[in-house]
């Protein structure tokens, strides 16, 4: 590409520079793309996939990871056009997730370019508050709350396995072989990212951080047994979760759907506040 072209091309190491001074733009909203990009630089053989960066005279704009997450950074209705073609009639991903509007747009006009392949979804998530805290949590953590080592990963990895079950809606399971996923699961704990509660042997309250990057910290896979809800657990638990992890990262987030008010309500009374709007479109 030309230093003065308009259009979209894969991103390798020389657009580092770049890369990183567009996602350092919005650090809370940009967190999953930055930490693949700081884990794993811009190379697609490294990545597992591309990056697309969409220029405009010669400027990097706005960028569009295409893995098995296809996730929009600062895209615009022009950036958004050239993504779609990039991305083909053929789908492998298993989601669109980012803000809302770029998300919903993306996903708009893919399924009227290619039609079915992107057009027919699982579950439309239109609306999850993107939340964030960058400070001490507003009430104190449960005491039992600590970081999961390996000698509780069979036990965080069957709490993972609920969580996901019941969150997604499938299990993360393929095939009947365990192996992947455990394997990450086994990172997330090698990593002091992996964060819950024992009760006799089990993990009955469980969370983690699943990217990071710039400073900030995003929380995933929260999950509470059946059991052990309406017990007021959840606040104290979020907080403990807030007060490890903001030993490693100045900001903690997280996104939620807009319909399950229980969970904003809890991380509320932490001392999140909302600061966006994500949304995902499950394949």
């Amino acid at each position: 590409m030309s230093p003065r072209r308009t259009g979209v091309r894969t991103l390798d190491n020389r657009d580092l520079g770049a890369v990183r001074d567009l996602l350092a733009r919005d650090p809370v909203e940009n967190v999953f793309v930055a930490a693949r990009v700081q884990a794993y630089g811009l190379e697609s053989w490294r990545l597992g996939c591309p990056i697309y960066g969409y220029f405009r005279q010669g400027e990097l704009v706005s960028l569009c990871h295409q893995g098995a997450n296809v996730v929009p950074v600062a895209a615009d209705d022009d950036s958004i056009e050239g993504f779609v073609r990039a991305l083909t009639g053929i789908r492998r991903c298993s989601s669109i997730v980012g803000p809302a509007d770029q998300a919903l747009a993306l996903w708009s006009r893919l399924s009227e370019h290619w039609g079915k392949s992107w057009g027919n979804i699982r579950e439309l998530r239109s609306s999850q508050p993107m939340m964030a805290l960058a400070e001490s949590p507003a009430v104190p953590p449960h005491p039992a709350l600590r970081r999961i080592g390996r000698e509780h990963a069979d036990a965080y990895f069957d709490a993972a396995v609920r969580m996901y079950t019941e969150e997604v809606g499938v299990s993360p399971i393929v095939g009947g072989d365990p192996g992947p996923y455990r394997t990450y699961v086994h990172q997330v704990i090698d990593a002091g990212r992996a964060f819950g509660i024992l009760h006799e042997g089990r993990v009955v309250y469980k969370s983690d951080i699943g990217s990071a990057a710039q400073g900030v910290g995003q929380v995933q896979g929260v999950w509470l047994d059946p059991v052990y809800r309406g017990q007021g657990l959840a606040v104290p638990a979020m907080a403990g979760v807030v007060a490890l992890a903001r030993e490693e990262f100045c900001t903690i987030s997280l996104y939620v759907n807009s319909f399950n008010e229980r969970a904003r309500a809890t991380y509320r009374k932490v001392g999140f506040e909302e600061v966006g709007e994500f949304a995902t479109v499950l394949y």
